[in-house]
C-alpha cells in the first residue's frame, strides 16, 4: 500500500470538504472513512514483534479519537509532526465501549486544503451574548477605581480579541475556543449570587478577580492549530502574565490606589489556592478565598459535563476515568434512569451491520480515482 507524504495535484489542490465529525462516530460504525484531523498526540511504539507501530490522538471540532496504525509505519512515520492537520483512511469501531480508529492510509494535509475553523472545539455558547453579560458585569460595579481598570481590558481590541478567543485550559476544562469567555462569565454569575450571602464580602473586589484571574491565558496558550502552550506560557506560566497585564493597565491609572493594587495582585497568585496547585501564596483575604472555591467549583463542574458528553454513549452510568478529577464519574441522570418505567421499542433489532464497509463518501471517492 502507497502512503501519500503530501499533497499532488489536480484533486489535491482545492480544499477538501469535511464532511465526517467524530460527533458522528456511531453512524459509521464498522465502516471506512475517509476524513480529516489535528494530531494532538503521536508516539512511535513496538509490537510484540518489535515492529513500529503508530499510537495517535486525532481531533477535530467534536472531539478527540485514539487511532492505531499497524501496517506500514516506516513509509509515513516522518511525514507528519504532532500539531499537523492530516488527511485519514480508516475503519471506525469500538473498543471497550470507546471509539477508535484504525488508520490505513495519512498524509500530512496543504495549508490550501485547509479550514482551521473545522478541528478546533468552539463553546456552544453564542461568544457575542458572553461579551454582552460580561459588559453587564462590568457596568454594574460602582467602585470608582475597578470599574474604569476593567472597561480599559475590555476596550482594548488586542486585549477582547483574546478573551473572546482564548480556552481556558488546554484540557482540563473549558477547553475550546471562548472557553476562557465562557468559564469567566459563568464564574461572574456564581461570586455575584455567593457574594450576596456574605454581607462583608467587596463585590466589585471578587469580581474583579473573577475577570483577572486566567486573562494570561490569551497569551500562555497557543490555539491556531491545536490547544498548547507557548514558550511564553512554558517558561513564566499565566499568573506572572497577569501580573504584566494589570501593570501595563495600571500605568494608564496614574490616581490607582496602590492599596487595590496589592489586593488584585494577590487575587491572581493565590487563585489556585494552593501551593502544589502552583500558587506562590494561599488565600489571605475572604475574597481570595471565595475566588479559588468559586474557580475551583466551575472548573470541575464542566469537567464532569464535558465527560459526561464524551462518554454519553456509555450505556453504564459511570464514566471514564477522569484525569483532571482522578476519578470515574457517576452520571447520576442514567443512574436514576433506571427507576422511570421503560418503553418497549418497536419492531426486533436488525443484523449486524458487516465490518469494513466503506461509507457512500468513500465509495464515490473509489469510483472516481479520488480516494485519497
Amino acid at each position: 500500500m502507497r502512503v501519500l507524504a503530501r499533497a499532488g495535484t489536480g484533486d489535491f489542490e482545492a480544499p477538501h470538504m469535511k464532511d465526517f465529525y467524530l460527533r458522528d462516530a456511531a453512524q459509521q460504525e464498522n465502516k471506512v472513512i475517509i476524513s480529516s484531523f489535528v494530531v494532538c498526540n503521536k508516539q512511535i511504539k513496538s509490537k510484540k514483534s518489535g515492529e513500529p507501530y503508530l499510537d495517535l490522538a486525532l481531533m477535530d471540532r467534536t472531539g478527540t479519537i485514539q487511532a492505531k496504525m499497524w501496517d506500514n509505519v516506516e513509509e509515513c512515520a516522518d511525514c507528519f509532526e504532532q500539531d499537523d492537520i492530516v488527511r485519514v483512511k480508516g475503519l471506525i469501531n469500538k473498543y471497550n465501549q470507546r471509539w477508535q480508529l484504525t488508520v490505513h492510509k495519512v498524509r500530512k494535509m496543504e495549508e490550501a486544503e485547509i479550514d482551521f475553523s473545522d478541528y478546533l472545539p468552539k463553546t456552544s455558547k453564542n461568544v457575542d451574548e458572553l461579551w454582552r453579560t460580561l459588559e453587564q458585569f462590568v457596568a454594574s460595579m460602582s467602585d470608582p477605581h475597578l470599574r474604569p481598570l476593567l472597561e480599559l481590558f475590555m476596550a482594548d481590541p488586542e486585549s477582547a480579541r483574546g478573551y473572546r478567543n482564548a480556552p481556558a485550559a488546554k484540557t482540563l476544562h473549558h477547553a475550546c475556543i471562548g472557553g476562557l469567555l465562557d468559564h469567566v462569565v459563568s464564574l461572574f454569575r456564581s461570586c455575584d449570587l455567593v457574594a450576596r450571602n456574605y454581607s462583608f464580602i467587596n463585590r466589585d473586589l471578587l469580581l474583579t478577580g473573577a475577570f483577572l484571574h486566567d486573562i494570561g491565558k490569551v497569551r500562555e496558550l497557543s490555539y491556531s492549530r491545536s490547544f498548547s502552550y507557548t514558550t511564553e506560557g512554558q517558561l513564566l506560566g499565566h499568573m506572572i502574565i497577569e501580573l504584566e497585564l494589570l501593570h501595563a493597565k495600571l500605568a494608564q491609572l496614574p490616581d490607582f490606589p496602590p492599596q487595590l493594587k496589592v489586593l488584585i495582585e494577590h487575587l491572581i497568585i493565590s487563585h489556585h489556592g494552593q501551593y502544589e496547585f502552583g500558587s506562590p501564596k494561599l488565600p489571605m483575604f475572604p475574597e481570595a478565598l471565595m475566588l479559588h472555591y468559586m474557580d475551583d467549583l466551575d472548573s470541575k463542574m464542566e469537567a464532569m459535563r464535558a465527560q459526561f458528553e464524551r462518554d454519553a454513549e456509555l450505556e453504564s452510568p459511570w464514566t471514564g476515568y477522569n484525569p483532571s478529577l482522578a476519578r470515574p464519574v457517576l452520571n447520576t441522570q442514567k443512574f436514576l434512569k433506571a427507576l422511570r418505567p421503560s418503553t418497549p421499542k418497536e419492531g426486533a433489532p436488525g443484523d449486524p451491520e458487516e465490518p469494513k464497509t466503506e461509507t457512500a463518501g468513500a465509495a464515490a471517492a473509489t469510483a472516481n480515482g479520488q480516494l485519497f
